[in-house]
């Protein structure tokens, strides 16, 4: 049977406590911010909380430390100190959780600028791998298909998963259409859940012209602060197990 991981960005304050158990009881995974671009200590250990309570594999979710641009404009900081933000937001992770009976994170996901930096340049990627491991040895690192950044945490010996997006608009180089271009976000439920399902089930996703672009990933985003997000998730999952794909959550031994 086919099977994916569905995962989404919470913790980020855009959205309401509602809106986030929504999401949670649909996805699998959540990445959970840690104080760069959103988020504190507070809001890891209660979403940590719901997410051990669900059976939902956590997250950390760092960012450059820009809560004024939501972490969505790259810095253009060194890579020494792009780790030493990602090293300072996991301690901060690790100490939010560290009481929490159940929670283990499994996976880090970089946040919105970082996220593309690291997936297009070896420094950032490795500086972002290197503060992993010294304070999440085992999580896995997740990024988008296809993308170098992938390749260059395999070649550090990280464990990685690919991630492809339902509600973001895709170019024909593979790369998302920035949120600054219009039809960056997918804005139908209807739109959203089949372009979930042609990622699991077909590997691929429908590009603006009508082509096809192939993506073969591990586990599907839902942002949180799209609007509509809870009732996307609860289609994209609905969507999935109709047409017989199991939704299954990020393991590690």
């Amino acid at each position: 049977m086919i099977s994916i991981d569905l995962n989404c960005d919470l913790g980020e304050g855009v959205v309401s406590d509602e809106v986030e158990l929504a999401l949670l009881d649909c996805v699998t995974s959540a990445n959970i911010a840690c104080g760069g671009h959103a988020g504190d200590a507070a809001t890891i250990r209660r979403l940590a909380i719901a997410c051990v309570a669900r059976g939902v594999a956590i997250g950390a979710h760092p960012s450059y430390p820009d809560r004024a641009s939501f972490g969505r404009d790259s810095l253009g900081t060194r890579p020494t100190e792009i780790g030493a933000a990602v090293l300072s937001q996991l301690r901060v992770f690790a100490a939010a959780i560290r009481d929490t009976p159940g929670a283990r994170i499994t996976h880090i996901k970089p946040h919105g600028a970082l996220y593309h930096d690291a997936m297009n340049n070896q420094a950032v990627a490795i500086a972002i791998q290197e503060a992993a491991k010294a304070v999440f040895p085992d999580a896995v690192l997740m990024g988008q298909a296809g993308a170098p950044g992938l390749e260059h945490w395999r070649s550090a010996g990280a464990p990685v998963v690919s991630e492809a997006f339902a509600d973001r608009r895709y170019e024909p180089d593979g790369s998302l259409r920035s949120r600054k271009l219009e039809g960056a976000l997918l804005e139908s439920v209807a739109e959203v859940a089949a372009q979930a399902l042609s990622i699991a089930r077909d590997c691929k996703v429908c590009l603006a012209d009508g082509s096809f672009l192939k993506v073969v990933a591990e586990t599907i985003c839902l942002h949180s602060d799209t609007p509509g997000a809870a009732e996307f998730a609860r289609e994209v999952r609905r969507e999935l197990l109709e047409n017989g794909i199991a939704v299954r959550g990020l393991k590690r031994d």
